[in-house]
């Protein structure tokens, strides 16, 4: 599709991160009508998640208390909608930016760019959770939890658990994860409904400086050299991707019934 054709710019760096490339397996199974369903509920749930994981990371690591409470608050609503069923559409318009600052702690050791870069991405992605409800709204399709997948918890159970390395590890997997989201927006685009299609190309340009952004954290705290731990965890990610999964989502391997 021509909109694609813009951004590859953007797309050839990401696949060059990234270690395999999506299997077609995967793009055929999510292709299909089907799995619509599916596959926009746990896109929704990755835009949430992704939020939260920002939030939590400068919640312990970087912001004051009261900055720390505010956070909460921001999330309370889509948090009520997507685990306690309460909300909808209405509620939840206008709700993705935050209308208090957010300060650094007086002993932080790290730097007012990691609450910057991981506050407009949590705006980023409350706002795409928005749209993706949107769309579901539009299609009729009724919000239903979904368990998650293995992805995110296959490379977590990786982390170091000392710091600063610990939160190293966890920018690096921040930046694949959201890496291989705008990889598979790309793949996707062109076989979705119009509407589908065109949200997908326009999330590339958010996704691709998500992964940037905290690639650069990542090597901004560490102080050295961290090539080989993103290489680490570039095979865990892509192993986690290239081999059969018998639970398909956004972010899962092979489908079994295929592979």
């Amino acid at each position: 599709m021509k909109e694609l054709d813009q951004y590859q710019s953007l797309l050839a760096p990401i696949n060059a991160f990234l270690q395999c490339p999506t299997p077609e397996q995967w793009v055929e199974e999510a292709s299909n009508p089907e799995n619509l369903k599916v596959v926009l509920i746990d896109h929704l749930l990755c835009e949430l998640k992704a939020g939260q994981s920002a939030m939590y990371l400068i919640r312990k690591y970087a912001v004051d208390k009261e900055s720390a409470h505010s956070l909460l608050d921001w999330f309370k609503p889509y948090e009520d909608f997507a685990y306690r069923k309460e909300g909808n559409l209405a509620t939840l318009k206008g709700k993705s930016s935050i209308s208090k600052a957010i300060m650094a702690k007086s002993n932080s050791p790290y730097s007012q760019d990691l609450i910057d870069k991981m506050v407009l991405l949590i705006k980023e992605e409350l706002h795409h959770f928005y749209q993706v409800l949107e769309i579901m709204d539009n299609r009729g399709i009724n919000y239903e939890p979904v368990p998650a997948s293995r992805y995110a918890k296959g490379l977590i159970s990786h982390m170091a658990t000392h710091e600063p390395q610990t939160l190293i590890d966890k920018l690096i997997i921040g930046a694949y994860i959201e890496a291989r989201s705008c990889e598979r927006f790309a793949m996707l685009a062109p076989h979705m409904e119009d509407d589908i299609a065109k949200f997908y190309v326009s999330l590339l340009r958010s996704e691709a400086r998500h992964y940037q952004d905290y690639l650069t954290l990542a090597e901004d705290i560490a102080g050295k050299d961290i090539t080989e731990r993103i290489e680490y965890f570039g095979k865990i990610e892509a192993e986690l991707i290239s081999t059969p999964d018998d639970d398909f989502k956004f972010h899962s391997g092979i489908p079994e019934l295929v592979a």
